[in-house]
Parts: structure tokens; C-alpha cells; sequence
């Protein structure tokens, strides 16, 4: 994590807005664009190892939280006592589907401020919004907060989030 915010307030920092949006229209990477941008060797050998290492860092963390979770929801759905799919066998599963989609992903060169508000946005704004408030309505240890003003006001707001987005994605 500290590698990561350090990279990324780097990157903030030694860019700006002008530099960040300019990045984001050519939609290059930072470390791409600095280098474009300043002409320093220092970048441009420097650049490589820094991007590898983040690519390499990103790539575990993620791949391992979303293999794990696959996981855990293929069991819950389809093998709930293990006897039907082995773990060798589901793992393999995972790791092609994951492959396959991150190839298709390659392939396609979407941008990933696009991917992150068209998909990410509104399930962030329901996991802060919307959850909570209906945990508050169906679970029994949470019935004291049930029935209060801020509930209303975090339920309208959360709806309010949500169709922001969807309207700016459709509009």
C-alpha cells in the first residue's frame, strides 16, 4: 500500500490536472506520458521498473482476491460440500476464466477511468448507500437504528448516487 500511494501521489504531484487529463485523453499511462512529455532518460529507464513492479504488485493482489473469491462463490452455488468439483480442477477453471477475460481486456484496450465509473461507481455507491440501509431494515441486531431520519436521508441519497451515475452512463 505504501508503494502505491507513493507512486500514485507521485505521479499527482509531478503531473497536475493538465498533465493527468492529457494522459487520460491519449490514454497512456503516467509513467508513459512523463517520459513523452519531459524526455528524461532518468524516466526512461526508471520507468519500466516502476511500471513492472506496480503491474507485478496489482497483478497478485488482484488476481488472488478475485481467484479466492470465485472460488468461494462457486462452492456456495454449485459444490457446497466439495464433492463434485475438485479444488485442482475448480483453480484451473479460475485461472483460465481469468486469463480469458484479461486477454479479452488486452485485446479490446478499453479505458479504465471509463470501466471504473461505468462498473465500479455504482456498486461503491450501493455498498456505501444502499446495504447498510437495508441491513438496518432486515436484520434483527440492527432494529434499534431502524425508523430514523439520517436512514431516509442515506436511502435518498444512495438512489440519488446510483441514478446520477446510470443516467450519465446511458445519457
Amino acid at each position: 500500500m505504501i508503494f502505491t500511494m507513493g507512486f500514485v501521489w507521485s505521479c499527482v504531484l509531478a503531473l497536475g490536472p493538465t498533465g493527468l487529463q492529457a494522459a487520460k485523453d491519449q490514454n497512456l499511462p503516467v509513467l508513459s506520458y512523463l517520459a513523452n512529455e519531459h524526455g528524461s532518460p532518468f524516466i526512461a529507464y526508471l520507468g519500466p521498473a516502476v511500471a513492472l513492479a506496480a503491474i507485478a504488485s496489482s497483478f497478485f493482489g488482484h488476481y488472488l482476491g478475485a481467484a479466492e473469491g470465485a472460488a468461494g462463490i462457486v462452492r456456495s452455488m454449485v459444490d457446497r460440500d466439495g464433492s463434485r468439483v475438485s479444488d485442482k480442477n475448480l483453480n484451473i477453471a479460475i485461472a483460465v476464466f481469468i486469463f480469458l477475460t484479461t486477454w479479452l481486456a488486452a485485446i479490446l484496450n478499453p479505458s479504465i477511468l471509463s470501466l471504473i465509473e461505468s462498473i465500479a461507481g455504482p456498486i461503491i455507491a450501493i455498498i456505501l448507500y444502499l446495504m447498510p440501509m437495508y441491513a438496518i431494515r432486515k436484520l434483527p441486531a440492527l432494529e434499534p437504528y431502524r425508523g430514523k431520519l439520517p436512514n431516509v436521508f442515506v436511502t435518498v441519497a444512495g438512489l440519488v448516487a446510483v441514478s446520477g451515475i446510470i443516467y450519465g452512463l446511458v445519457a
